[in-house]
């Protein structure tokens, strides 16, 4: 049976909370179902106007119901994969045309995503990353990021070492060694801007393990003109691949905590499977 949700015309942005039930939590996410004929400028244009860290912009596929070609914009710039967004959409899909798997052909590859009902009633969706992998870090690029985080090395967990991760989009993973350090985020935006520009980085994955699945996030994102992301989906899958091959992860399930910092908390649930270089994020999403 075909859910009913509020009517709003296809080119008209949605508003959508992701990894969070209420709708004053988690990552605020645009949402255009039909954007079909809408031109890059305008694309940005509209992203810019919601203000959000990003909105995806869905094609329908005529052919394939449940096909998306989906871009994803900043107020700045377009990103490869955004994981809220994805999750935001996904949720969106569900209510108008019920549960199942929708496909999303994202400017980073083919990404699944599931949606299901939750126990609530609402919508849980879990999205299927592209092939992950990890890349060193440089020890001046490092230097340059903490310099404009304004952290000292001493202040990093050294257990686990900085690296690029990528499932979908790139990020540099920076673990602090204490909450306190983690909890007190005051950067240098346009040197940090810079140091991601020149690496392709979408974001910061900065991260604090609590224990050895339960982890706290924060995601500066200076390079699509947001001091911070709230809840990042793209970064946990990569953070999920980074995990995996640090400590060679078999079939293994993480929660990772984001937002609170802003007052806007969320969850992010990530899955590692033994043999599959993809990662799965899930989360749910409510309308603003």
């Amino acid at each position: 049976m075909t859910d009913t949700a509020p009517a709003a015309a296809p080119t008209e942005p949605l508003r959508y909370a992701a990894f969070t039930a209420d709708p004053a939590g988690g990552n605020p996410a645009g949402v255009v179902l039909d954007a079909t004929g809408l031109t890059d400028e305008q694309q940005l244009a509209a992203a810019a106007r919601l203000g959000y860290s990003e909105t995806a912009f869905l094609v329908p596929d005529p052919d394939r119901p449940r096909a998306h070609a989906v871009r994803y914009f900043s107020p700045l710039a377009e990103v490869p994969f955004c994981g809220h967004a994805t999750i935001a959409a996904a949720v969106a899909l569900g209510e108008r045309h019920g549960p199942g798997e929708f496909l999303f052909t994202t400017v980073a590859g083919p990404v699944p995503v599931q949606v299901v009902r939750d126990e609530d009633g609402g919508h849980l969706a879990t999205l299927t990353s592209v092939p992950a992998s990890t890349e060193d870090a440089s020890a001046p690029d490092v230097a340059e990021a903490l310099a404009a985080l304004r952290w000292r090395a001493e202040e990093l967990d050294d257990r686990f070492p900085p690296r690029i991760a990528y499932a979908g989009a790139r990020h540099l993973v920076l673990a602090a060694a204490s909450r306190a350090r983690l909890a007190d985020l005051d950067y240098d935006f346009d040197a940090l801007a810079a140091l991601m520009r020149r690496l392709d980085l979408t974001t910061l994955q900065l991260v604090w393990e609590e224990d050895a699945t339960t982890y706290h996030v924060r995601d500066p994102f200076p390079v699509g003109g947001v001091v911070e992301d709230p809840v990042t989906g793209a970064a946990a899958a990569a953070f999920g691949a980074y995990l995996r091959e640090l400590r060679a992860l078999p079939t293994t399930r993480l929660t990772l905590h984001q937002g609170e910092d802003l007052g806007r908390p969320g969850v992010l649930t990530v899955d590692l499977t033994e043999g599959d270089s993809r990662v799965r994020v899930t989360g749910t999403a409510v309308r603003i």
